[in-house]
């Protein structure tokens, strides 16, 4: 089992579901489960994932697709809050230089 994106957008206007699926299907075969979905066209990139079905699926041995590992990291927390903003570079240098 994969958990992998299935695209069902219109010619240049992408759009993603995010698909629990049999690892030997075509990428927009017949899934098991939808878990999520992915816009990468708005600013910023909506991503509305499904955490615990998610997490039971992994728990049922399914591994997700790299981009989708990857928005599984940038997602929210499992919680439902919003992920704490990431400090740049820039922020730690301006806070040792204040002090």
């Amino acid at each position: 089992m994969m958990i992998r994106l299935s695209r069902v957008g219109a010619r240049k206007q992408p759009y993603y579901r995010v698909v629990v699926i049999e690892k030997d299907r075509a990428r927009n075969g017949r899934s098991v489960e939808v878990v999520g979905t992915y816009n990468p066209r708005t600013s910023p990139a909506s991503v509305d994932l499904k955490l615990e079905r998610i997490e039971y699926w992994k728990g049922k041995g399914a591994q997700p697709s790299d981009r989708v590992a990857k928005l599984l990291r940038s997602g929210p927390s499992p919680a439902g809050e919003p992920a704490a903003p990431k400090k740049s570079a820039s922020d730690t240098t301006d806070a040792s230089t204040a002090a």
